[in-house]
């Protein structure tokens, strides 16, 4: 017989994301809240704290994890050991860190995305879409992404999956293509590059445009988030639809069913 709830432990619990996302938890009926890790600050009124992740991975059918970047090895490594389900929204991956989550997706079920809110995952398969459209050496793709101050990467994991996306329609590696932190005299503008700039200011959620532009056209895709309570939800319906899944590495293109693969770990 099938769980009726889904225990879910939230890594870094204390944060903005992680109370968010213990209050949601704590008003869903088919959810239960098994706990969360904190480090420095106190953990929300009644919540069970566990002891290490590992403690915590033991407790849970789901973690959901937004911390950093320099906690995925670890995080992985406790996971794959208690065969426990990742819903990993932590963004400013190194390749390195992207390969670690490759690999634990051999052995246990995680949903990683750069962002959880559907309108976005709906975005990415648009740019991708107009990415093979839209020939590179007819239409310059510039990437533009603002945030609030306290944002420690950039550019944005959003950005930089929106970034793959076009690379991905333009059947090219992003990497290969990638033009960040222009300053000074650059030059001229290499055709096919895929520009990123990034702006931080103020308490914006999150804001994210892509921009293909032609000699004698502009189109431009943009997303606004005003609450990150569109990524808790989306978070925690990707930890609901994770729970008993075979091991894997998806997106939220299948949790939301829209089909295709999209572009790595985007």
């Amino acid at each position: 017989m099938d769980k009726l709830v889904t225990d879910i432990g939230i890594a870094g619990i204390a944060g903005r994301m992680g109370c968010l996302l213990a209050d949601m938890v704590r008003a869903d009926q088919s959810l239960h809240l098994a706990g969360g890790t904190t480090h420095r600050r106190p953990a929300p009124d009644g919540v069970v704290v566990a002891r290490d992740i590992a403690a915590l991975a033991l407790a849970s059918d789901v973690v959901v994890d937004f911390t950093t970047a320099a906690a995925v090895a670890d995080h992985a490594a406790a996971l794959t050991r208690s065969g426990t389900g990742w819903v990993l929204g932590t963004t400013g991956l190194d390749a390195e860190a992207e390969a670690v989550v490759a690999g634990a997706g051999l052995t246990i079920p995680i949903v990683y995305a750069a962002n959880f809110a559907p309108g976005v995952v709906a975005l990415l398969a648009v740019a991708e879409m107009l990415g093979a459209a839209l020939p590179a050496s007819e239409y310059d793709a510039e990437i533009v992404e603002m945030h609030h101050r306290q944002k420690v990467d950039a550019p944005s994991g959003t950005a930089i999956a929106l970034g793959r996306a076009v690379a991905t329609g333009r059947r090219v590696a992003l990497e290969d293509v990638r033009a960040s932190g222009r300053d000074g005299h650059t030059g001229e503008r290499p055709t096919g590059a895929i520009g990123f700039a990034a702006l931080r200011g103020g308490q914006v959620v999150g804001e994210h445009t892509v921009l293909f532009a032609g000699a004698s056209e502009h189109v431009a895709l943009s997303h606004r988030a005003f609450d990150r309570a569109v990524f808790a939800a989306g978070a925690l319906r990707a930890a609901s639809w994770l729970a008993g899944r075979p091991a894997g590495l998806y997106t939220m293109r299948d949790v939301l069913g829209l089909g295709g693969a999209g572009p790595p770990l985007a």
